[in-house]
């Protein structure tokens, strides 16, 4: 059945988007003939060199481009591209030194803070200059356990201004698991904070930073922001408060600029399965992935507000800072979306006038299962473009947007992830978007679904990969001398070709359908069967407000079993798992219904949200959970544990 046209562009947006100007200047100075999106993006496959050097000219890049634009192309991993080239990453975030909004700040706390771009660089001046002074050089680390604060950019902008590397997570981590990350590291300094808000509370974190900088060795500056007032006074020689550790005098920033490969940013897998892969990205590769994914998927410009609900734990807060090199106003959360009421995050779009709202797929899930229908409630004139991510977004969540949230907006799911801290599937300015689909692969990425065989396949599922190199593929990870642990991790399954492990499929018109990750894909009767096929039927059943599926193993075979999570003061009884059961089978197939289901009061999840089915499998099984520090709620899993209904 062809999927649903929910919306189409009219004639002036597709005429006003960055992306139509940038095809007709390819269709000028390269005489391409380019009528469409599916033209532009097979132009920039056949043509990558092209492609990827007209990105760096289009937007302008500062730095030196360098007269090769790549060595080994075709090897992966392998591929340099720009190998000559110069620039600073924090260099193009602040190009725009003027009085126009750079940053706002909100709290869950009602708090509020603005700054302009000139009076952003002016801090980061202040804070570079202070690195300086505290021995920090380009190549040093530097990590940041913050939330999604003015302060955390300002650092992170200070850092890479230097040639040194950025880190972060969130406060919310545990001890082992802030230790299982930056240990790996060796930061020479850490950042954090006093405490933070969250669902209305002041959570002191004095203690655990304490615990956490006792065993960093290597740290020799420890800087505390006073983020929540809290009076306690950390006893560590090594401590000194931020508003003391800025230079004052400092006024403009030397920025060093360093080859394309240099790193920017060590970023973490989620670390569920073992201690977590210190993936380290490289500065140019990052840039230019972001200004053409904020630029041209995104049609970011210096008029926009753009927001993302995020933590510094995600790699979607690292996304969301690039959007400084557009000269767009970016505005922070840091808080529960929910507190003090479901809505919060809609009066202040309403109050900041976004335009661009980010969000993750279970947030619109939670918002749809309260309720909540801010067309009723809001304005919403300033919205025009929505972006979910961090799991599958449900057909029936696109139906939520444009009945309940606005009808005239663009809907862009995006998938992508850490691996390359950005989108292989995302949006377009210029294309419709298809219920259930992304709408479009990315520019410069050969992406493509490829069956068991390593054929491509379309209308079909498979895994997702991408078949040619490109300038983001991270640098590699950190310590991992030999390469072979990168190389395990994406290009082990295909010869030369990068697998992703998302199980996928390619639509008719060049959509992108997700349907989980590869790994976690229910295998019954030998049937492939995505997660994200069954959980999308059974968030319709209004009982259920979140679920997680697990393949079993059972008398030689796998069966599918299902844990939900029910409204308070439900009880799961016959009748509802019949209609669990019969509303998945009149919309999927009798494969996805499950053998067993049982309810749970909570599902475990990553820091940043993520449903984790391998380790609720594991439990099951009876096998160990190797890294439960790497979950906000590891207490969860004893919910699955030695469960009798499932010995029979």
């Amino acid at each position: 059945m062809a999927a649903e046209r929910l919306w189409q562009p009219n004639a002036e947006q597709i005429a006003e988007a960055r992306m139509s100007d940038f095809l007709q200047q390819i269709n000028v100075h390269h005489n391409a003939g380019l009528a469409n999106y599916h033209d532009l993006y097979q132009w920039s496959i056949d043509n990558d060199e092209t492609f990827w050097s007209l990105i760096w000219d289009y937007f302008d890049v500062i730095g030196d481009k360098g007269d090769v634009i790549v060595r080994d192309k075709n090897k992966l991993p392998g591929a340099q591209w720009f190998p000559d080239a110069k620039l600073n990453f924090a260099e193009n975030l602040l190009r725009h030194n003027d009085t126009h909004s750079a940053l706002v700040f909100r709290g869950e706390n009602g708090a509020r803070q603005e700054l302009s771009y000139e009076a952003l660089y002016q801090q980061v001046a202040r804070a570079a200059q202070a690195l300086k002074t505290h021995g920090v050089v380009s190549g040093d680390r530097v990590a940041g356990m913050m939330p999604n604060c003015i302060e955390t950019i300002v650092m992170m902008l200070a850092t890479t201004s230097l040639g040194a590397i950025w880190s972060s997570c969130s406060p919310d981590f545990g001890v082992q698991g802030v230790l299982d990350r930056f240990g790996q590291i060796e930061p020479k300094v850490l950042i954090t904070v006093d405490g933070y808000y969250y669902n209305q509370k002041n959570l002191n974190i004095k203690d655990k930073v304490s615990d956490i900088a006792a065993q960093l060795d290597t740290v020799e500056t420890l800087v505390l922001v006073n983020f929540s007032g809290q009076t306690e006074v950390i006893d560590d020689a090594r401590l000194v408060r931020y508003e003391a550790f800025l230079d004052n005098d400092a006024s403009t920033i030397d920025f060093v600029r360093k080859p394309f490969n240099h790193p920017v940013y060590i970023m973490f897998s989620s670390g569920t399965t073992g201690v977590p892969k210190c993936i380290v990205h490289g500065a140019g590769g990052t840039l230019l992935q972001h200004y053409k994914e904020h630029g041209l998927h995104t049609d970011l410009d210096r008029e926009d507000t753009l927001f993302y609900f995020t933590t510094c734990g995600w790699m979607m807060w690292n996304w969301l800072v690039s959007g400084l090199a557009l000269g767009a106003k970016l505005v922070l959360f840091d808080g529960s979306p929910f507190a003090p009421k479901p809505e919060v995050l809609w009066d202040i779009a309403d109050e900041e006038h976004i335009s661009v709202f980010g969000t993750s797929a279970k947030y619109l899930s939670a918002l749809e299962k309260a309720d909540v229908k801010p067309r009723e409630s809001h304005d919403l004139k300033a919205l025009r473009s929505i972006l979910t991510t961090g799991s599958v977004l449900p057909p029936e969540s696109f139906d939520y947007v444009y009945r309940d949230i606005k009808t005239d907006l663009c809907l862009s799911s995006i998938s992508g992830g850490t691996d390359i801290v950005s989108c292989f599937a995302l949006g377009c300015p210029i294309l419709p978007v298809y219920r259930g689909e992304l709408q479009c692969r990315g520019l410069g990425l050969a992406v493509n679904v490829y069956n068991d065989q390593g054929e491509p396949v379309k209308a079909q599922k498979g895994e997702l990969v991408c078949e040619n190199s490109f300038p983001n593929m991270p640098v590699g990870f950190w310590g991992d001398d030999d390469g072979q642990r990168y190389f395990n991790a994406y290009f082990a399954r295909f010869d030369n070709i990068w697998a992703h492990g998302d199980f996928a499929e390619l639509t008719t018109h060049d959509g992108v359908i997700i349907y989980g990750r590869s790994d976690a894909v229910l295998n019954p009767g030998g049937v492939r069967i995505g997660t994200a096929e069954i959980y999308r039927q059974v968030e319709k059943v209004d009982a259920v407000l979140e679920s997680i599926a697990i393949g079993q193993q059972w008398d030689d075979d796998e069966r599918v079993v299902l844990f939900v999570r029910l409204r308070d003061g439900v009880e799961l009884d016959e009748a509802l798992v019949k209609t669990i059961k019969q509303t998945i089978r009149a919309n999927a197939t009798p494969r996805h219904v499950p053998a067993v289901i049982l309810q749970v009061n909570d599902i475990p999840r990553t820091i940043s949200g993520k449903i984790v089915e391998l380790a609720v499998r594991n439990v099951v099984h009876g096998q160990p959970v190797k890294n439960t520090d790497a979950l906000a709620n590891p207490d969860a899993l004893n919910e699955f544990k030695d469960r009798p209904e499932l010995s029979r």
